[in-house]
């Protein structure tokens, strides 16, 4: 089968002869729902750590302490920063389809690894090489999306292609309530292998390649697709805010995600109750991604991204007071609305801002660059615990970056507003 879209008809899917956006059609459709499914694992994958967390620290006689424990949870993160980073750029130059069903490959085989790792330092060799894959698919992901819907449905339809990401969050804490105890925490990561036998088959049938050499020659008459395009005028103060807003996001959201269960256990409750909580935060960022669709196609991403990231400090702050119950749930679900809610919204304004020849790499370096966050958010949470620091600091912390996340978007919006003014004026 032919993946590359004929000239005639890449034309016509992508961009029509008048000059306007894309229609939707089947195969459009399938291919998304494909990418989603991947984005489903890799949020699955990422999630995981955090479901066995616990598991790892008490029963595999590794000797991991709370802050080591902190360390081996960046390892996938910093992968992710790396494969974020290259990924975007391969994926405008060799190629969507190649890059995306690349990566599933590679995070799906390290992730599987993970189970039968005799140690630490494997176990966190194994996580660092399966964070490359997964770093590397969203922007892959989202660049191919972006290239196959109409222009008025792109920032709705990549904000729901990332609730992907909770759902296979939900998946993992869903899965680990009977699984661990039954199975060991190793059964957790051969979840897997589904992807690698069912949704990568997927790709492979469904998933085509926009890139064309007619559209190569169109990249190269309009610019070069290198990071050194984004890193000057007029796409530098954007490019530079839009890292950093990340930074801050995917510092609260991968945080969370990271010590959650474990910080719920420290404050009194069980692993299956702490697994709910996780839970919640997940169905939140799901919500979030539905939310987040509609109120950034009616209102603007980078307007409601500035309310989501608020969001998200205001439910995290309400954790502080040690609420019942019920309202840590609802703050866990505020919390999931708004921390990934803020970086779905950031990837829709990414995607819709940058030209097409660029959107591939700067989705990599938003991406790339806001895995530091998601690097050092784990090791952060787990220096705040052993300083005995207590659990309301990791609370702290990452509300605190939701509401640095929502001045820079802020900051983002005045730019992006300025940048337009001066155009006018300029034409």
């Amino acid at each position: 089968m032919n993946h590359t879209l004929p000239a005639a008809a890449s034309q016509g899917s992508i961009v029509n002869a008048a000059g306007s956006a894309p229609r939707f059609s089947k195969g459009s459709a399938l291919a998304v729902l494909v990418c989603w499914l991947l984005v489903v694992f890799d949020g699955y994958d990422l999630i995981v750590y955090g479901t066995v967390q616990s598991s790892l620290i008490s029963e595999t006689g590794w000797g991991l302490t709370k802050a080591t424990a902190g360390t081996i949870g960046s390892m996938a993160f910093l992968g992710m920063m790396i494969g974020a980073i290259f990924a975007g750029r391969m994926a405008d130059s060799w190629g969507r389809r190649k890059t995306i069903l690349g990566c599933a490959i590679v995070f799906s085989i390290f992730t599987i690894l993970c189970a039968f790792a005799p140690n630490a330092a494997v176990f966190g060799a194994l996580r660092l090489l399966a964070g490359i894959g997964l770093g590397g698919l969203v922007p892959s992901a989202n660049a191919l999306v972006a290239e196959l819907v109409p222009t008025k449905w792109r920032s709705t339809i990549a904000t729901l292609m990332m609730s992907g990401v909770p759902i296979g969050g939900s998946i993992a804490a869903l899965v680990g309530i009977p699984l661990i105890p039954a199975f060991g925490w190793e059964a957790m990561f051969l979840v897997a292998v589904l992807a690698l036998v069912i949704v990568v088959p997927l790709g492979l049938k469904y998933i085509p390649e926009t890139l064309t050499p007619a559209g190569s020659e169109s990249k190269a008459s309009k610019g070069s697709a290198g990071f050194g395009s984004l890193l000057r005028a007029p796409y530098l103060g954007v490019s530079v805010l839009f890292a950093v807003a990340t930074i801050a996001t995917l510092f609260a959201w991968y945080g969370l995600g990271t010590w959650l269960p474990n910080l719920m256990q420290l404050a009194g409750y069980n692993l299956g109750s702490a697994l709910t909580f996780a839970l919640a935060l997940n169905l939140g960022a799901v919500a979030g991604s539905v939310i987040t669709a509609w109120a950034g196609t009616r209102f603007g991403p980078i307007p409601t991204a500035i309310a989501a990231a608020a969001v998200a400090a205001v439910g995290l702050s309400v954790l502080l007071a040690s609420p019942p119950v019920t309202v840590v749930y609802l703050a866990l679900v505020l919390a999931g609305v708004g921390t990934h809610g803020t970086q779905c919204l950031i990837i829709a304004a990414v995607a819709s801002h940058y030209p097409d020849h660029l959107r591939g790499t700067a989705l990599g370096w938003a991406l790339g660059t806001g895995r530091i966050g998601a690097v050092v958010a784990p090791q952060v949470g787990g220096l705040l615990l052993a300083a005995g620091l207590g659990v309301n600091s990791n609370f702290l912390a990452f509300a605190g970056a939701a509401a640095i996340a929502a001045v820079l978007l802020a900051a983002v919006g005045l730019k992006i507003k300025s940048t337009i003014s001066q155009g006018a004026r300029n034409a």
